[in-house]
This record gives C-alpha cells, sequence and structure tokens, in this order.
C-alpha cells in the first residue's frame, strides 16, 4: 500500500485498493482505508505545477517515528496577555511517544532561541535522528541548519502550505489551544509560563492519550539520568548558561 501510494500519489485509498486486488490481494476498502490513516497516508488537496508532494521526506509517505528521540517535531504557537501584548511558544515533541519536551514561552523567539531551546534539550534528553517543522526562518536559518548537520540530526522541512504533514506538532498545538489557551487570560509573561508549563506536565503525566491506548505519554517516556546520551557540541556563540555571546 505505501510502495503504491508513493508512486501515485494523486490516488486515495479507494484506488489503491482496486490496484491491491489487481495484483491477488484480498482485501476490502475498509481494512485498506483503516491501514491507509495508521499510516498517516493523505491525498494532497494541490499539486504544485512541477512539484511531486507526495516524494518529499516530509510529506504524504513520511518519515514514521520507530522509537523514542527518532523524531522530533516544532513548531511555534501564538497568544496575547489581557493587554494585547503578543506571546509566542516554542512547542517540540517527541512523535513517537507523543510526549510534549518543552514549550517555551516568551514575547517574542527568533533563531537564536530556536538553538537555545534546542541545546537544553540535547543535553537532557540525547540528540534526536531527525527534527521536523516548516520551512519558518527560525527553523531553516544557517545557524539552526549547519548545527543540527554536524551533530547528524536530519531535517525534514514540510512543504510549504502543508501543515497536515507536521500532523504530531499540529494536533498537539490544537489540543493546547482548544483545551487550555481559549480558557486562560494572561496578565502578565511570568504567569503564562508558569501556568503553560504546569498545563504541559499534566498532559505529560495525566492526560490520557488516545494513541497510547488512553494512558498519558511519559510513563512511556522516561529516561533516566546518565543513560548515555549522545555527547552534544554547543552551537558556536553559546556557553553552557545558555546565553548568547
Amino acid at each position: 500500500m505505501i510502495e503504491l501510494a508513493q508512486q501515485y500519489g494523486r490516488y486515495g485509498y479507494r484506488l489503491v485498493t482496486g490496484m491491491l486486488r489487481n495484483e491477488g490481494w484480498r482485501v476490502n476498502h475498509k481494512r485498506v482505508e483503516r491501514l491507509w490513516r495508521q499510516e498517516g497516508l493523505k491525498v494532497p488537496r494541490r499539486q504544485r505545477p512541477r512539484r511531486r508532494l507526495w516524494l518529499n521526506d516530509g510529506s504524504c509517505v513520511r518519515l514514521r517515528p520507530e522509537n523514542r528521540n527518532h523524531v522530533w517535531s516544532y513548531d511555534f504557537v501564538q497568544a496575547r496577555t489581557s493587554e494585547g501584548r503578543p506571546l509566542r511558544m516554542l512547542t517540540v515533541l517527541d512523535e513517537y511517544t507523543r510526549e510534549c519536551l518543552a514549550i517555551n514561552v516568551e514575547r517574542q523567539l527568533k533563531a537564536e532561541d530556536v538553538l537555545v531551546q534546542l541545546t537544553d534539550l540535547f543535553v537532557r534528553r540525547g540528540v534526536p535522528g531527525h527534527l521536523r517543522s516548516d520551512n519558518g526562518s527560525e527553523f531553516t536559518a544557517e545557524a539552526v541548519r549547519g548545527w543540527l548537520k554536524r551533530l547528524g540530526v536530519g531535517t525534514l522541512y514540510i512543504e510549504p502550505g502543508s501543515p497536515w504533514e507536521n500532523g504530531y506538532i499540529e494536533s498537539f498545538n490544537g489540543r493546547l489551544r482548544m483545551e487550555f489557551l481559549n480558557a486562560e487570560i494572561f496578565d502578565t509573561l511570568q504567569e503564562a509560563k508558569v501556568l503553560i508549563e504546569r498545563w504541559r506536565k499534566e498532559y505529560n503525566a495525566i492526560r490520557p492519550h488516545s494513541s497510547l491506548k488512553y494512558r498519558p505519554p511519559a510513563p512511556a517516556a522516561v529516561q533516566p539520568e546518565g543513560s548515555g546520551a549522545t555527547p552534544l557540541r554547543l552551537p558556536v556563540g553559546i556557553e553552557q548558561g545558555g546565553k548568547l555571546t
């Protein structure tokens, strides 16, 4: 099914069912549909001229997480404090365990802040195999890409205008907004940081997750201290304290 989806990127599960039957597979469309959704396959709504969306690393046939620290995804979420000033959140998710690794909350977040957050996570959690994100300037900055390349971290950039290709983090951000942000009014930045971090811990340790048989993500994602994480080289210009020089 995956091979056919990769070769015929505009075909849906019903056409693929027919092709499988023609090759001798005894399957019905309901089973193929269930497996299709389980594997995260989806037909792009639009096909750009001279560009095959379904052949990119992060699109229809995307890299599936196989274990903890295999694929992380990250993205930004916007909100405001009560006086109308902006809040920006950098959310980081382990796609396999569904654990939210961090939510960094500031008024503004730039490429340097992304580096600082990743440095802290890599030291504490180990270096992931891949990072999935959109093509925002904070994620595609030369400093970020160069450092990840030196660490051997693969970068998976989704196709512009295709947020479904980054479905794990998009789903998490939707829950963050629906279950928490839409129900809270923050008067200060510090208040937002404290309450959002509290929600993150509850999400990881208490909230049942349907894809984990209604268990919370954190128990399946515990990493003991000193577990042999990959040694990390800090980006040029970042000290151990996390400050940019």
